[in-house]
């Protein structure tokens, strides 16, 4: 049992800081992406789901976080967020 404690929490620990290395193509509008997708979620979503997503894909994305998960993000940024995911990850 105790060693199942110790896994548990060396994965509640380890996993977080790997997501967290995730680098995004430096490209205009990543400061939204950074600012606003990385509040609720990791970014490693983006590049896992690129394969998948095209301009459509990704404004729908978009709009999901947003209505359906109550991200606060406003317009321009999501126009922006939008953008910059089919420039640089699919579309």
């Amino acid at each position: 049992m105790r060693t199942f404690v110790i896994a548990i929490a060396t994965a509640l620990i380890v996993l977080p800081a790997a997501a967290a290395e995730v680098q995004l193509k430096k490209a205009d509008g990543i400061d939204k992406v950074e600012g606003n997708c990385a509040a609720c979620h990791t970014l490693a979503y983006i590049p896992m789901n690129s394969p998948f997503l095209n301009a459509a894909g990704w404004t729908g994305e978009v709009t999901k976080m947003i209505k359906a998960y109550g991200a606060p993000i406003d317009d321009a940024d999501a126009k922006a967020i939008a953008e910059y995911l089919t420039k640089n990850y699919g579309g």
